[in-house]
């Protein structure tokens, strides 16, 4: 999508939604035992680094229950519609990722970092429930790195090659549907 698009949209859906955002940031802080807002360093666009906003879901090491909810239904990324605003993300490309993975890609894999990482993307539709799947692995890190990561960056180049206004429209209607699976 267009910048100044993300950005509209972006605006419309925090002024719609804040109500809902500020309780969710309350029911966050209340399960965390802390502030509900949780904020770390990404890679963004062009390998540059962010902070990304998003609600807290765990408290000592374990998710909540509140936590799960706001987990299964991506309330928890909400937050990062301030990311769009500030130009920092879109709503369509790859989730953002600490550092030590997209900033470390060579040759042509480098060319995902020409897209400004997104809410969605098909690698996040594909790897919903990520967490579970690594979880039942004996080297979740290795399984990672190996086949998991390896797999999100393929998607991502394949999404540079055909991204349009109208394919993002389909990610996006895509990742609504895969909430309520």
């Amino acid at each position: 999508m267009h910048n100044s698009l993300n950005t509209i949209l972006a605006i419309i859906l925090l002024i719609i939604l804040l109500p809902f955002l500020c309780v969710a940031i309350l029911l966050a802080g209340i399960s965390t035992r802390s502030f509900g807002l949780f904020t770390q360093q990404r890679i963004g666009q062009y390998a540059k680094p962010f902070t990304i906003y998003k609600l807290k879901t765990m408290h000592d090491g374990k998710v909540t229950k509140i936590g799960t909810f706001l987990r299964k239904f991506k309330i928890d990324e909400l937050p990062q519609l301030i990311n769009i605003l500030k130009g920092e993300m879109s709503f369509v490309g790859p989730r953002p990722d600490l550092p030590g993975y997209y900033d470390q890609l060579i040759g042509d894999d480098r060319n995902v970092l020409e897209l400004r990482p997104g809410l969605t993307s098909l690698a996040a539709i594909k790897y919903r429930n990520e967490e579970e799947l690594l979880a039942q692995q004996p080297d979740p890190d290795r399984y990672n790195d190996h086949i998991i990561f390896p797999d999100k960056v393929k998607m991502n180049l394949e999404y540079l090659e055909q991204r349009s206004f109208w394919y993002d429209v389909k990610i996006i209607l895509l990742t609504l549907k895969s909430l309520f699976k």
